[in-house]
């Protein structure tokens, strides 16, 4: 694994703890912040207080993506550990790496597995009593579980106990769904569709430490959405290791198609927007739903990763620039002002200057609103770490460089396209001097780009029709369209 204890300037300042107070931080992606909640409300469940005040225990929820991300999590347990409280890793370096992570990183007082999540207030106990916690040896999370889908979601699903009587704020047990509390507030929060992932792309080990998927049910899922509206959610940000995969162990690949209007009519929500689509899977009818249902935002989270057919087959992906261009070509032809995300890996072992060349003219012709750009690096466990044919570090960061720049150019033109055309925004937060800060459906939480709104009297949470005035990058700057 390899473990870095390069401090950063983060900092936490502690005094004397509160015995069964817990605070979370919360690395990687949205799937990681609602797996946060979730450990908040088991633990006020258990009875103790979550809260960022003189803690007794951090928890970090770690993310164990890509080195960056390994880096990100290990600074920051570092300076987590620098305050004085007991310090406990989780998340999906923790998963990944176990004992591992325990043995290279003694500041942290326990190593947690996704299977203590479900006891997390006793581990919590354990830390802070002194007890020790001996940490797991990984396993490939996808062997864990009866082989048909159909069994393992039962499986899984069964396998959650109840949990009675709830504190104020936490959302109510839908079935066996684990609890959830919002920690972040504001008027967005993303909901997970499913766990896991089946695909076996040759670059990724989340499917090994995240396991094999298992779609939540419908009703669960609606049951959630509207305990989130109840908390003032107006936006749902559905998520998913591969939402395009959903239903398909529910016996239904159309389910996803079924449940977007069920949620979009939901009071008190405005837009959701689904995340996380695998281009190949995306059936005509998913695509007609997500482009054409009042509510659902006409948003395509694409995981391209390259355009090279030679180089996504060593993906163990599928597609070319024809294929994509294709696809891009009926999303637009249903929704016009469509807003369109993808990533690209570049530096592939085996990927030459002609697939970099490929990748570059895709880019160029695909009008891209987002683009989120990767250098490759091996990942433990991974069948492409084993590649022939790796790509000098200096040329992966060329190429990094390079396709950065284009990108950003790209989507900077994609914005100025988009002047003059009229955008429903929602409103996140003020800030000051008439300046309003949102969301328009085009543009996904966080990673898109928002639309600066200048107006009078505006809340967040509220949805307003404003008319794009300029662009800076990917960020707009719009006018309140005038009232009838």
């Amino acid at each position: 694994m390899g473990v870095s204890k390069e401090r950063t300037g983060y900092t936490v300042v502690s005094t004397m703890s509160s015995r069964r107070t817990a605070s979370l931080i919360t690395l990687g992606c949205a799937r990681n912040e609602v797996d946060s909640e979730e450990l908040a409300a088991r633990l006020e469940a258990a009875g103790w207080k979550v809260s960022d005040d003189d803690p007794a225990v951090i928890v970090v929820n770690t993310c164990g993506f890509i080195d960056s991300a390994k880096k990100d999590s290990i600074d920051t347990l570092l300076a987590a550990a620098d305050s004085g409280a007991k310090v406990v890793a989780a998340g999906c370096m923790a998963e990944r790496y176990g004992r591992e992570l325990a043995q290279a990183l003694p500041e942290a007082d326990a190593v947690l597995s996704f299977d203590d999540y479900a006891h997390i207030g006793e581990r919590l106990d354990d830390v802070v009593a002194g007890r020790p916690i001996k940490p797991h040896a990984p396993r490939d999370r996808r062997k864990l579980l009866p082989i048909t889908p159909v069994e393992r979601s039962a499986a899984r699903r069964a396998a959650i106990p109840g949990h009675g009587d709830l504190p104020p704020g936490v959302a109510p047990p839908s079935g066996p769904r684990p609890l959830r509390k919002r920690l972040a507030g504001g008027p967005v929060a993303s909901m997970k569709l499913a766990s896991g992932c089946d695909r076996r792309c040759s670059f990724c080990a989340i499917p090994a430490f995240r396991g094999a998927y298992v779609s939540r049910p419908p009703a669960e899922l609606v049951a959630e959405a509207e305990w989130l509206a109840e908390q003032g959610v107006r936006e749902l940000v559905l998520v998913s290791e591969n939402s395009t995969s959903y239903g398909k162990d529910l016996g239904d690949l159309r389910v996803l198609e079924k449940l977007l209007p069920r949620l979009a009519e939901i009071d008190g929500i405005a837009r959701v927007r689904v995340n996380y689509l695998q281009p190949a899977e995306l059936r005509p009818g998913l695509l007609s739903v997500i482009a054409g249902t009042e509510g659902v935002a006409p948003y395509f989270d694409l995981s391209f990763q390259h355009a090279s057919a030679r180089v996504l087959r060593r993906m163990r992906r599928f597609g070319d620039p024809a294929r994509f261009l294709d696809l891009l070509s009926r999303i637009r032809e249903l929704a016009p002002e469509a807003g369109i995300r993808s990533n690209f890996i570049v530096g592939f072992p085996g990927e030459t200057e002609d697939d970099f060349a490929e990748l570059t003219a895709f880019l160029e012709a695909a009008r891209l609103d987002a683009v989120g750009v990767f250098g490759y690096s091996d990942e433990e466990g991974t069948e492409a770490a084993g590649f022939d044919g790796k790509v000098e570090q200096e040329v992966v960061d060329e190429r990094v460089s390079a396709l950065s720049e284009l990108a950003e150019e790209l989507t900077a033109q994609r914005a100025e396209e988009r002047i003059g055309t009229e955008v429903e925004v929602l409103i996140e937060e003020d800030l000051g001097d008439g300046g309003y800060e949102g969301r328009a459906a085009h543009q996904g939480p966080e990673v898109d780009g928002s639309v600066t709104v200048q107006g009078i009297g505006l809340v967040p949470g509220q949805v307003v029709s404003a008319t794009v005035v300029d662009a800076e990058g990917v960020d707009l700057i719009a006018r309140l369209k005038a009232g009838p």
